[in-house]
Order: structure tokens, then sequence, then C-alpha cells
């Protein structure tokens, strides 16, 4: 599979397609905005306040949506020497033990993600110290706001149901802050995916291990063709 995954229906078409939009964008975004901040700093000793911010939340948005996205399309890096002793049926069972480790561990990062990011959107973190077992309320915390973006126009309608209608001066928290409970759901969910294609047999691994044989075939190749 790996970079050549394509989803088989129109959901998953739409759903893939969003995914390589917003990381497109969020590239283009953390360029466009360093640029301006470059050609600002250097030709006129000026520059955006909240360029370095912006970018930074930026990286983030764009790290956790890539994890999720290298799962899905098999572009994580892995070793697989030891794998590939061994004949199909063991292969699958790795590649199942592997992936059931991934979910857990994607289910760990989901709960410790919602409950760091629940209180900066008004909303309860769970109990349990390792699985949600409920909710217990939390101090809200939604009148959190950023160092340096500035409050767009255009959102000031959550201010009433966010702030108890006092106007926010920067963006709330709660706002860049949603990649993590985001983030690591997409990737408990392509974990979930990737052991399910490895169960019905049409993925072999969660993991690309042969990328560097690939490079030293492609030389060898492009040597001969000279």
């Amino acid at each position: 599979m790996s970079a050549h995954y394509r989803p088989r229906d129109g959901f998953g078409r739409f759903v893939h397609e969003f995914e390589e939009t917003a990381i497109a964008v969020i590239l283009g975004l953390m360029t466009v905005i360093t640029f301006i901040n470059v050609v600002l700093r250097y030709g006129f000793n000026t520059g955006l306040i909240w360029g370095l911010e912006a970018v930074t939340f930026l990286f983030a948005w764009l790290v956790l949506f890539g994890v999720s996205y290298a799962v899905k399309v098999t572009a994580h890096l892995g070793v697989d020497a030891v794998i590939n002793l061994f004949g199909h049926p063991i292969r699958k069972t790795l590649a199942l033990l592997a992936g059931l480790i991934c979910v857990i561990y994607a289910a760990l990062l989901l709960k410790g993600a919602w409950d760091y990011w629940a209180p900066f959107a008004g909303l309860d973190a769970t109990t349990g110290r390792w699985f949600p077992t409920g909710f217990a309320q939390s101090r809200d915390q939604a009148w959190y706001e950023v160092v340096d973006l500035p409050m767009p126009d255009w959102l000031r309608f959550i201010e009433p149901v966010m702030n108890e209608g006092e106007a926010y001066e920067k963006l709330p928290r709660f706002i860049p802050y949603a990649i993590l409970p985001l983030g690591t759901a997409l990737l408990l969910l392509r974990f979930l995916q990737a052991c399910w294609r490895v169960w019905r047999d049409r993925q072999e691994a969660l993991i690309v291990g042969h990328e560097a044989e690939d490079a030293v075939l492609e030389i060898k190749h492009m040597n001969a063709e000279d």
C-alpha cells in the first residue's frame, strides 16, 4: 500500500482528500507567514507580532495530522529485518500484535489529550488513571487566551457561550489546542483501520521498512541504463 493508498468508497475518498488538502493548506500558511515575516523583518525592520506563535500552532497541527495520515498510507518507517524471516501467518500475527499495542497507546494518548484540552473548552475531563471511567467537573478555563494571536471578529459569536459575554482580546486557547483530541482520535481510528486491513489481508504491516532496498534497486536500474 504505502503512498499509493486509495480509498474504495466515496466517503473514504472525501476524507482522504480533505486530509491531504488540510496538510497542504497548513504547509502553505506556514510558508507564507514565515516569508512575510522575513521580508518585514529584514526589509522594513518590523514584523508580525503573532507570526511565530501562528507558525508554532500550525506546525503542531501539521505534525498531528501527519502522524495519523502516515499510519493510513503506511508511511511510518520501521525495521522489518526480523519480521521478514517468517512466513505470512507469523508476519500477520506479529502485525496484529503490533497494531493492538498501537491501538492501546493511541487510546491512552486520546484520554490524556482530552483531559488536557477539555478545561480550556469549558468541558469536563475524564476520571480514571489509565482508561476513562466517567467525567469529573473541571475548572473552567475557557477564558484562557493565547499570547499574541488576535481574536478574529468572525469568531466573536462564541463569546457569549465560552466567555460569559466578555470579549476576547486574543484567540482562546481551546481553538488551537483542539488538534490534541482531534489528532489523537484520528490516530486511534487509523490504527483500528490498519488492524482491520491486516486482518483482511489487504495490508501486510503497519510500517514501510523497505525504502532503502527500493532506493538501491532504483540506483542499480539507473546505472544499468547508463
